[in-house]
């Protein structure tokens, strides 16, 4: 009776340890999605900020803050955006990048003054969220043909093939499609106020905080179906900045800057070429140059160009050379002048290297490397002043008598000498060879005698 009595306290304990087994995990699985809900409501907004022409490091950056974004399981994506537009490539690789993001993207153009131009209406049409603010515009987004005038059939392809993008973009955000290939066909601009009444972006907000405050609560449909509903407002915003790579990089992308690094490190290398084991020229050469062929690279180039500034500095070498008044240095900046300007075939006049650049660099570079070319042109024409062959043809005074030997005194010093014919002390006399330590000389009203008539050598004791 007892044994079965503890047999049922048993059974009872069992039930009751198993129902609280199962009470606690369930209220850990309750606290854990707690948790990820109320870590999802509060996170953070991630902004970056677009204030340059369109080109492979701004794609790049734009890609990394996604993943970024996406890996800190932010709300939303903030682009501020303000460009006068740039590269087809590097806008495509950037659309792809925003309408596969995982994490929404908003895109506003600010702050007053900006613009979303050309590839930048492209970028901005792509966004989740689209928002201007006030004084701001948009458009502008024709195709520009690099490398000068092009057939009516390839600039029709390159017109098509635009517009198709912006309507496959367009259409997917529920925007003005007629509208927003207009914009590409046309080359139509509009202001905050018009791209807002006409359906190319959503909101027209002062600052960050005014569009939140719009959004909040507004659903929005996303490019692959899904809607969604965003409340930013008073959100926690974090900055997502350049790499020191990536702010290096954009810097020297800059056409401008990368035809100063070609000049001054082509320049500097001449400078090692006149000057071996100088070795500071020929590092900052180097360096130059190759930052400046990085750049390059990633920019779109004339190759004829290079062959310009090559031509260039082919002048600069005759002028020394020839001698001809400054004619063919003229030439030189002249070439150095229209390489620099047709280096960079941007479509843009910001990717593109100003003339005054152009101008700032050739001039002086033309001049200093023709006046240093000059000066060792004429380094190695003029007669060697040192050492043995520097005696050579120098004229001396006789300290005793030569028949044939005796002493002369050249250039401060007493030396042995020979001469073919006897030469009386107190003379003058030219110095016609060095045979160690001994001179031969003759007369000097015999200077102009050649110096390969047979003669006798006799060495000092």
């Amino acid at each position: 009776m007892k044994q079965g009595l503890m047999y049922q306290l048993s059974g009872v304990r069992g039930r009751v340890g198993g129902f609280r087994q199962r009470w606690f995990k369930h209220l850990f699985f309750a606290l854990l999605l707690a948790y990820f809900l109320a870590a999802n409501c509060s996170a953070d907004v991630l902004k970056i900020s677009v204030d340059d022409a369109i080109q492979p490091i701004t794609a790049e950056y734009i890609g990394r803050a996604i993943e970024a974004a996406a890996a800190n399981h932010d709300q939303a994506l903030l682009i501020e955006l303000n460009t006068p537009g740039g590269l087809v490539d590097s806008t495509r690789e950037i659309i792809e990048k925003v309408v596969a993001s995982p994490v929404p993207v908003i895109i506003y153009v600010t702050p007053s003054g900006s613009r979303a131009a050309s590839a930048g209406f492209f970028i901005l049409e792509s966004a989740d969220v689209a928002a201007m603010a006030p004084g701001t515009n948009t458009g502008a987004a024709h195709p520009v043909i690099l490398g000068g005038k092009m057939d009516d059939i390839m600039k029709q392809k390159m017109e098509n093939d635009a517009a198709a993008l912006m309507r496959s973009v367009v259409a997917k955000r529920g925007r003005n499609v007629e509208l927003a290939e207009s914009a590409v066909r046309e080359s139509k601009s509009f202001t905050e106020q018009e791209a807002l009444d006409k359906k190319l972006i959503e909101y027209v907000a002062r600052d960050e905080q005014d569009l939140f405050r719009q959004l909040s609560g507004k659903s929005f449909k996303r490019f692959n179906g899904d809607t969604v509903t965003l409340n930013l407002a008073n959100q926690p915003i974090r900055d997502y900045r350049m790499t020191l790579k990536q702010r290096i990089l954009t810097y020297i992308m800059d056409p401008n800057v990368a035809f100063i690094l070609l000049a001054i490190g082509a320049l500097a290398l001449y400078a090692e070429f006149n000057h071996p084991g100088a070795v500071i020229p020929g590092t900052v050469g180097v360096v130059f140059i190759l930052l400046a062929a990085f750049a390059l690279n990633l920019l779109p180039v004339r190759f004829a160009a290079l062959f310009l500034i090559l031509g260039a500095f082919v002048l600069f070498a005759l002028e020394a050379k020839f001698a001809t008044h400054g004619v063919l240095t003229i030439g030189g900046i002249t070439l150095l002048v229209m390489g620099g300007l047709l280096l960079v075939d941007g479509p843009i006049p910001e990717m593109r290297v100003r003339l005054v650049t152009a101008l700032a660099v050739s001039i002086p570079l033309g001049i200093i490397t023709a006046f240093l070319m000059s000066i060792a042109v004429r380094a190695r024409r003029n007669k060697i002043v040192t050492g043995e062959q520097g005696l050579v043809g120098e004229l001396g005074v006789t300290e005793t008598g030569l028949a044939p030997a005796g002493k002369v005194f050249v250039h401060g010093e007493l030396w042995d000498a020979i001469s073919r014919v006897n030469i009386p002390a107190g003379e003058r006399v030219v110095v016609r060879e060095v045979d160690g330590l001994t001179l031969r000389v003759d007369p000097a009203a015999a200077k102009t005698r050649s110096s390969e008539e047979p003669s006798v050598s006799v060495h000092s004791s």
